[in-house]
């Protein structure tokens, strides 16, 4: 009866070892856009939860970008993918993202807009100058400005010799700024969230995952990366579990069978008798990592924000940790490598905990981390 007991026992934790493995990091060829839960790259060889339904990434032929296919208004190129806050960055292949926006629908598709404001598309006369609207030059020509104006700076009228195109609310890039001209918003990338599956507590101190009892479930799993950097540990990891796993069923199978003669053997005189002492197990040494000390810290590049508010990193306009937007001559500190971006003040109390990047996960240094080695009595 035990043999059958630790069979069935098996029978389930075994493959939710191997499932769990199962979902890796993926990359187009030549991008750096990091791919996971929820997001899923189709072809990928995975299984179907490894993905959340609507979030499927494709690459261009030349693997050199990732595309975002909305079901209504076509695709996409992704500039980024930030997992904490739970928001995508796309732009237009064609590089004329104000003429998608005229007829961009979000029906069908998980994500929704994170800012918006109303805008008035108007077309006027090329010799007109409007100082305070910059031409969309990708819908213009030769003899006539296509204009996106603020509506509520029109005042109900259209300037002279201009003409009316369409009234909507356009998603922005950022919060509506006072005095912000409209290319500024309009020719950014266009920044997208979803909130099914919420992952955000997950991701503050892991990463998130597909529940493989069940797949309508997200779990949080730790900050062990799988995938392409990490395919020679899973490859091992799953080797060992192929050799442990038969290995620990035939010990206890024995176990139990010479357990059972035994028994058979003596005929019973000592049964309910004296049971066999547990064997003590020996303490092991506990390994905790920690974050980075002070001077690992400090050698990380600083930079103080300039009045473009350009960033030298992949980051978009507001820290990832505080969720605040940058400004001028607020300092910030780079992270090597991935070079990601944030407020420095919060970057350096998030290092002092963790070994790793916020946004990608990646550990720069790993030679840098602290580890703790304690015995447990």
């Amino acid at each position: 009866m035990a043999i059958f007991k630790v069979l069935f026992l098996c029978s389930f934790i075994f493959p939710a070892i191997y499932a769990s493995e199962d979902c890796r990091f993926s990359t187009c060829s030549n991008d750096s856009i990091i791919i996971r839960f929820p997001f899923q790259l189709e072809g990928e060889q995975q299984p179907r939860n490894c993905g959340y339904p609507g979030f499927n990434l494709i690459c261009t032929n030349d693997g050199s970008r990732t595309i975002l296919k909305l079901p209504y208004s076509g695709e996409f190129y992704v500039s980024n993918i930030n997992y904490l806050t739970q928001q995508i960055q796309v732009y237009d292949p064609d590089g004329c993202l104000p003429k998608r926006l005229l007829s961009l629908n979000l029906s069908g598709s998980p994500f929704v807009a994170t800012f918006r404001r109303n805008y008035t598309f108007i077309s006027c006369p090329y010799k007109i100058s409007e100082s305070n609207f910059t031409p969309i030059n990708c819908l213009s020509n030769s003899t006539n400005s296509v204009l996106a104006v603020p509506s509520a700076r029109l005042d109900g009228s259209l300037p002279e010799s201009c003409f009316f195109i369409s009234r909507l609310s356009v998603p922005l890039a950022r919060p509506e700024q006072y005095d912000e001209t409209s290319r500024d918003d309009l020719d950014q990338d266009l920044r997208l969230r979803w909130y099914q599956p919420d992952c955000r507590i997950c991701e503050l101190n892991g990463i998130c995952g597909p529940d493989s009892r069940n797949e309508d479930q997200i779990r949080c799993v730790s900050d062990s990366r799988t995938g392409n950097s990490n395919d020679g540990l899973r490859v091992f990891r799953i080797i060992i579990l192929s050799i442990a796993a038969p290995a620990v069923i035939c010990v206890l199978v024995l176990a139990c069978l010479a357990c059972i003669m035994d028994r058979r053997g003596r005929g019973g005189r000592f049964a309910g008798g004296q049971r066999s002492a547990p064997t003590a197990v020996s303490p092991q040494a506990a390994i905790t990592t920690v974050g980075l000390d002070e001077s690992t810290i400090e050698s990380y590049e600083k930079v103080v924000i300039g009045e473009s508010r350009r960033l030298p990193g992949p980051n978009d306009g507001s820290c990832s940790i505080c969720l605040s937007e940058y400004n001028t001559k607020e300092t910030i500190r780079l992270i090597p490598e991935c070079k990601h971006c944030f407020h420095a003040d919060c970057i350096d109390e998030w290092l002092r905990m963790n070994s790793s990047c916020p946004v990608c996960r990646n550990t720069p240094s790993p030679s840098s981390l602290h580890v703790i080695v304690s015995s447990d009595a």
